[in-house]
């Protein structure tokens, strides 16, 4: 079915501007999450099978399976309630940001099939914290889904850095009730300043604003705590993510992410003259690094979800076996098609069991 995707559907979708055919992709998946039974269905067929399903337990969730879908493809929670159809173990939306913005200009997403990369400047593009909160209302809540939700929050770029906190906090306060866990996004390179954010004090400053509501929210009745996880750039040295570590030990988040999109430009890309973050193959090595790195950091205590350059089994198996305990997909998808995610929960599964 793969081959299928590459070889007739695939030539079709890289006609089209990169942008058009991801929104024809998210288009397609809202109205296929519209039909439960044909989801349940989908469902049913890529599910694993039960001499390989082994189910795995983070930060206090159960995913089926290891592979989830990364943010950056459901920006608004339109096609998410289909992710469990194609054989996702999780999805994760957003980036979501307090107020709705219509991202950079376009053209600002740009395929690289001969080095299956993606450079995209979106620039959180989504329609804010508020309307996206109002349509989760209508789905499914925590505990009541095929698979877990991740809400994926960033700053909205009118924000300055000095009220960045107030604005992540007014997406938390609007999305956290609809969230299995949440993710502070703070190394896009989309948003000016944003990545200052992983910087010492900054970051100590957020991660202790959301912890404290985070804590505030669960003495209410009916609440509990959710879990928190930072999402981090490869573009890090190694001292920086110590720096980084000691913060999210400090304030007990409960897992981070690794890694974002790259300003790197290796290899024929430095010939490339889009401005953005480059995703796909090109980041495989480098994200890999960095878990590989924090897992030994912190003797494996700290849930790492894996991201970057998944574009095959190996990929992904590098990243389990470098110390991820999940891992995420997006230009994966984009370069394989709907049948990948299915296919990459699999090959984790059947390596696990060997």
């Amino acid at each position: 079915m793969g081959l299928l995707y590459e070889k007739l559907v695939r030539p079709a979708l890289f006609q089209l501007d990169s942008e058009h055919a991801h929104e024809l992709g998210v288009d397609a998946l809202a109205l296929l999450g519209s039909i439960p039974p044909l989801c349940r269905l989908l469902e049913a067929w890529n599910r694993l099978p039960r001499a390989v399903m082994k189910p795995v337990q983070a930060f206090g969730l159960t995913f089926p399976n290891s592979v989830g879908l990364a943010a950056g493809f459901d920006k608004n929670a339109r096609a998410w309630p289909a992710a469990a159809a194609l054989g996702f173990g999780h999805v994760e939306i957003g980036t979501v940001t307090a107020l709705a913005q219509p991202g950079n200009d376009r053209p600002r997403m740009f395929r690289y099939p001969r080095e299956e990369g993606v450079i995209n400047r979106m620039g959180f593009n989504n329609q804010g914290a508020e309307r996206v909160a109002a349509r989760l209302s209508h789905r499914a809540g925590p505990g009541h889904r095929r698979i877990p939700l991740g809400i994926n929050l960033g700053k909205s770029k009118v924000a300055p850095l000095d009220q960045a906190t107030e604005d992540y906090l007014a997406s938390f306060r609007h999305l956290a009730d609809h969230a299995d866990y949440l993710v502070l996004n703070v190394s896009s390179p989309n948003t000016p300043g944003l990545r200052q954010l992983q910087d010492g004090d900054r970051l100590r400053e957020l991660l202790g604003a959301v912890t404290e509501a985070n804590r505030a929210r669960a003495a209410q009745p009916g609440k509990a705590k959710k879990p928190i996880l930072l999402k981090i750039a490869p573009d890090l040295n190694f001292p920086q993510i110590d720096a980084v570590l000691e913060t999210i030990a400090e304030f007990g988040l409960d897992g981070v992410i690794a890694t974002n999109t790259t300003l790197a430009r290796p290899g024929s890309f430095a010939a490339v003259p889009e401005a953005g973050g480059l995703s796909g193959a090109p980041l495989r090595q480098r994200s890999t690094a960095i878990i590989n790195y924090i897992s030994r950091c912190t003797n494996g205590r700290l849930p790492i979800i894996g991201v970057g350059g998944i574009m095959d089994p190996a990929a992904a198996g590098e990243k389990i076996d470098a110390g991820a305990t999940l891992v995420q997909i997006y230009t994966g998808l984009v370069f394989r098609g709907p049948f990948f995610p299915a296919a990459i929960a699999r090959a984790i599964a059947d390596r696990q069991r060997r």
